[in-house]
């Protein structure tokens, strides 16, 4: 069943939640509900299968998060999950893991987050002490389900957040294993920016009838996100990074680049130039990743280098600013960095340098989003590559002329050191 939904404006009172459910949302600030969360949580809470189909920033993780805990109220406690989160990073499992303690206030309610990075001696002791709602990785929820110390027996609920970003980055496999040993009759919720191929055959073998909701806008944040391009030769690239940020002042800002070595190198040029700027990417430790993480999201981190690895599910409400320094590979990634800003109907800003030779990969994000970005320049830059100086050099001495025929040259002998 697939439809686009139509959500007239709800109240959380008209969606039938309950009374500790309504103080928790008042505690988090949450007034009305965002079109996903009133379209998906009253077929949730019903216990059908769902498709979510939306896009970062819309609200999706309360949208699936507050039937949980609903659902928890309604059946016998157990030293075993009655859900588990499936999420493609360590950031996003730290993300949704807070975002149910949130939900969940005045509730007696354990979550558990489990990933990569981090010694699992201490996730097994969270595990031990009994759990209802885990999030984690898909790598490392097999880890535990290999060791014992994760039984599934008594799930309700399976979300898979961020279901086409787990399927890129490989996570098939491990996610296959993990669905094959939880209970036939639970609860499947599959959330998914885009649906690919891949994405519609995982849900056709592991969920059952599920009916399809669809919150994805044909153009991408158009009214509250302006979004701008750069034409700039590779060489200037980081001078007209520099010129930028002076000229937009930032409250934050997330520059991109497409490869762990570059946000390195960016990174270590950038620092020379600005205060307040972080890295993050794959290669770093995780402590090193939550630290940089941590200080951004309390904006003690103005400006944030990094890969497509926050491109998706990091929610950090004040940034303002993002730059493509380097063009996405792909059309969804640039979807999903833009996304970054302007959440929640915020305002934002978006800047994209783009090569001489990247207009096709401009052009193809342009169809993406049914939208033409706009063209900026920078005042008195030349976004050209410079001239190498030419240093003159004095005239070379003239060669000895060749000695007369029919004598020897001279041989000359090197010094003794």
């Amino acid at each position: 069943m697939s439809k686009k939904e139509k959500t007239e404006k709800k109240r959380f009172d008209q969606l039938g939640l309950s009374k500790k459910m309504m103080a928790a949302l008042q505690e988090a600030g949450y007034t009305e509900p965002t079109p996903i969360q009133a379209g998906l949580i009253p077929p949730a809470m019903e216990g059908k299968d769902l498709l979510g189909q939306a896009h970062t920033g819309t609200g999706k993780t309360a949208a699936f998060a507050i039937p949980i805990i609903e659902m928890l109220g309604e059946i016998e406690p157990s030293r075993n999950p009655a859900a588990i989160i499936l999420v493609p990073t360590r950031e996003l499992a730290v993300q949704v893991r807070d975002e149910v303690v949130k939900l969940s206030h005045n509730q007696k309610v354990h979550c558990v987050a489990v990933y990569g990075g981090k010694p699992i001696r201490g996730q097994i002791a969270k595990l031990k002490r009994g759990v209802d709602i885990v999030v984690g990785t898909p790598g490392r929820v097999l880890d535990h389900l290999s060791r014992g110390t994760l039984v599934l027996h008594d799930l309700e609920v399976v979300v898979l957040d961020e279901a086409d970003r787990m399927l890129d980055i490989g996570f098939r496999p491990d996610i296959e294993k993990i669905l094959r040993r939880c209970p036939k009759d639970r609860q499947t919720l599959l959330l998914s920016a885009t649906v690919p191929p891949p994405v519609e055959r995982l849900s056709k073998r592991y969920m059952h009838e599920p009916e399809r909701l669809d919150y994805s806008p044909t153009k991408v944040a158009v009214d509250t996100i302006d979004q701008f391009y750069f034409t700039v030769d590779r060489s200037r690239k980081f001078d007209l990074l520099v010129r930028l940020l002076k000229r937009e002042d930032p409250q934050q800002a997330i520059v991109f680049c497409r490869t762990r070595r570059m946000t390195e190198r960016l990174y270590n040029q950038l620092k020379k130039k600005q205060k307040s700027v972080g890295a993050m990417h794959g290669d770093m430790a995780q402590g090193a990743r939550d630290r940089a993480m941590g200080r951004f999201r309390e904006a003690k981190l103005k400006i944030l280098v990094a890969t497509d690895v926050v491109g998706r599910g990091i929610d950090v409400s004040g940034v303002s600013h993002i730059i493509n320094y380097d063009i996405p590979e792909f059309c969804d990634d640039y979807v999903h960095r833009v996304g970054r800003t302007g959440r929640m109907g915020r305002e934002g800003v978006a800047y994209t340098f783009v090569t001489p030779e990247e207009g096709n990969e401009l052009t193809r994000i342009e169809v993406r989003i049914d939208s033409l970005l706009k063209r900026d320049e920078m005042r008195d830059f030349d976004p050209r590559e410079q001239p190498k100086q030419v240093v003159e050099k004095d005239e070379p001495e003239a060669e000895p002329p060749p000695p007369p025929p029919g004598r020897r040259p001279k041989r000359r002998h090197r010094r003794a050191l």
